[in-house]
């Protein structure tokens, strides 16, 4: 089963890579860009009868700082493609 573990900061915890892409935008002439947040994508390929616990266990222990960051599990397997 694939699955997509997307990592970002919590609302309120500064970015500072988020901060310098959205002053680089302005400095391109880009508008209507409010915010920028910066976060990463994590792809597994796991058992299939791996549990949602399971895969939320990984998440708070190892792949996401749960003082800041928020995470959301996607199973890829289970997405219409566009």
């Amino acid at each position: 089963m694939k699955i997509r573990v997307l990592v970002q900061l919590k609302p309120g915890v500064l970015d500072p890579q988020g901060r310098a892409v959205h002053h680089s935008l302005e400095g391109l002439g880009f508008e209507g860009v409010n915010e920028v947040r910066i976060g990463r994508t994590i792809d597994l390929d796991v058992a299939d009868d791996t549990s949602d616990a399971a895969l939320d266990d990984m998440c708070k222990k190892l792949l996401a700082n749960m003082v800041i960051e928020d995470y959301v599990v996607e199973k890829l397997d289970q997405v219409e493609p566009a």
